[in-house]
């Protein structure tokens, strides 16, 4: 496979370093300083794009990619308000993509049983939920796409939930009880690569579903195995895809 990086931080670098170990290529880096040099000429050949930007940027990113008919793996965060219409894009150009907000397949397991868990819990309504998160102080954006995937697929499987809040205490924020609401607390501590808990919590106990990444080996092997699984797809695809096969 022959692949291209958008995005060559510490993220791209490990990207690089597990397709190199996987026995793929990789034709094209593309970072800040050459932003310009992300063009449909020099995408020609490429099979998969994986792209690990800033929320600023991934919408450009990735629509160059599906207007080039470039294959696109993409997983930045902060910004997936206007993901429905790439992938609307995605559709009509024929062309493929897998957006996830972790791809790490331990959490995307955790999303799993999330899901599971919310649909068990919803007629239990003395157990109220909540979400803690914590990242390095570099990443830019909170609550975590993750930590939002996780509030936004339970509370489409419990009645008593409509909306998700979200309290950064490091910015003095306190935890408030808001009717209907799952609370989002997001800690930024040292070089964390990320940790996420979900607790169920009733008078007499307490349940919790808690993943701890150990390094970004996992994110950049999770997203190298969904660029080799789109290659030479067509569609619009998720993690879940990944699972069935």
């Amino acid at each position: 496979m022959k692949a291209a990086i958008i995005g060559y931080g510490k993220m791209g670098h490990e990207i690089e370093r597990v397709l190199l170990s996987r026995g793929h290529s990789v034709a094209l880096i593309i970072d800040q300083e050459n932003i310009a040099e992300l063009t449909a000429e020099n995408l020609a050949g490429i099979d998969v794009a994986i792209e690990f930007t800033t929320p600023a940027t991934a919408y450009s990113n990735i629509r160059t990619c599906i207007e080039a008919g470039t294959a696109i793996v993409s997983g930045t965060t902060g910004w997936t308000e206007r993901l429905e219409e790439l992938q609307q894009l995605c559709r009509q150009r024929g062309s493929a993509m897998i957006y996830s907000s972790n791809y790490s397949l331990g959490v995307n397991i955790a999303f799993r049983i999330n899901r599971r868990l919310a649909e068990l819990m919803n007629g239990c309504s003395n157990y109220d939920v909540r979400i803690e998160e914590i990242h390095h102080t570099q990443k830019k954006d909170a609550p975590s796409g993750t930590a939002i995937t996780l509030a936004d697929e339970a509370i489409a499987r419990l009645d008593r939930k409509s909306r998700w809040n979200c309290i950064e205490p490091q910015k003095g924020e306190e935890s408030k009880h808001i009717e209907g609401s799952i609370e989002i607390t997001s800690l930024r501590e040292g070089s964390v690569p990320g940790t996420h808990t979900i607790t169920y919590e009733s008078a007499d106990d307490i349940l919790e579903v808690k993943h701890t990444l150990k390094s970004r080996s996992a994110l950049a092997t999770g997203a190298v195995i969904a660029a080799e699984f789109i290659c030479g797809k067509k569609g619009v695809f998720t993690m879940d895809d990944l699972f069935k096969e």
